[in-house]
């Protein structure tokens, strides 16, 4: 059974940091690629940030890029948000997610993504 976990969520001030990890079981982490989606409330889930399957490769919303760093370690089947700068529009609850394996990367729509975790809450004050 494959189980996604996200950790690290919690209150934070404008311009102040996070780190959020996602740890993967069932699913050897290796061979997917994977992502970062958020959805605040009364919006529509959005694409945050993806790596894939080695973690060389990285893509951003451009909400974020130059403030979250996205990245993994296959050997603790975890991925990692680093979010820095942060804004009160990052207030959301930010799910980690595999990506199908027939899909190229990168993938920034949900429906490419298979498995997902609970999701963590994230909010940030101004």
């Amino acid at each position: 059974q494959v189980q996604l976990v996200e950790s690290g969520g919690g209150l934070v001030q404008a311009g102040g940091s996070l780190r959020l990890s996602c740890v993967v079981s069932g699913r050897t982490l290796s061979m997917y690629n994977m992502g970062w989606f958020r959805q605040a409330p009364g919006k529509e889930r959005e694409f945050v940030a993806a790596v894939n399957r080695n973690g060389v490769s990285t893509n951003y919303a451009d909400s974020v890029k130059g403030r979250f760093t996205i990245s993994r370690d296959n050997a603790k089947n975890t991925m990692y948000l680093q979010m820095s700068s942060m804004k009160p529009e990052d207030t959301a609850v930010y799910s980690c997610a595999t990506a199908r394996s027939s899909v190229y990367f990168p993938a920034r729509i949900a429906g490419a993504y298979d498995y997902w975790g609970q999701g963590t809450q994230v909010t940030v004050s101004s």
